[in-house]
């Protein structure tokens, strides 16, 4: 039931993401655009009522429950982003908005650029393990929360991965702009 609520919700996210640019652009409607996005967040509240009711119902903390945190997690750190994102885009190709912020490609700015896409990962995986550890004492029952204790080590696992990959490689060897 969980993995189909998380569907559901990614879907809903989209859906409201388009629902509130369509209605700021074409539309020409700010109010209803913006009473849209701010639904946005909404979903995410769905979807954690609906892990915690399954786990409630004395449901086994399966990759559905797992996934859940990650996906709340990680849609609260970067969910701003991802709809500043959309609303460029949109507001270039639909309104005559300036075209979109690209991220800085070269030094300095792009090791900054990397640092701070790490740490909204790093606020993700914050709230997430979070999520996690508060199931895992709520349920109190190891053999029912064993999955949870995976995610847990999954996520620190792509965090530290992550933390390697791009800032610190960042950090070791910029890039440089190719002459």
């Amino acid at each position: 039931m969980v993995v189909a609520v998380i569907i559901g919700c990614e879907i809903a996210f989209w859906v409201l993401l388009g629902a509130g640019l369509v209605a700021r652009y074409p539309l020409r409607r700010p109010r209803l655009g913006a009473a849209l996005l701010v639904c946005v967040p909404l979903v995410d509240l769905a979807l954690l009522a609906a892990s915690v009711l399954d786990l409630r119902r004395g449901a086994t903390a399966g990759v559905g429950h797992g996934l859940a945190a990650a996906y709340l997690g990680f849609s609260v750190a970067f969910g701003h982003s991802m709809v500043r994102w959309a609303d460029q885009r949109f507001a270039h190709r639909f309104a005559g908005g300036p075209p979109p912020v690209r991220p800085p490609r070269y030094g300095w700015a792009r090791t900054r650029y990397e640092w701070r896409e790490w740490a909204k990962a790093l606020l993700g995986w914050i709230i997430a393990c979070g999520l996690l550890g508060a199931a895992i004492l709520w349920v109190d029952d190891a053999e029912r929360t064993r999955g949870l204790v995976g995610w847990i080590h999954k996520l620190t696992v792509a965090l530290v991965i992550w933390l390697l990959a791009f800032p610190v490689w960042e950090t070791l060897f910029p890039r440089r702009p190719k002459r």
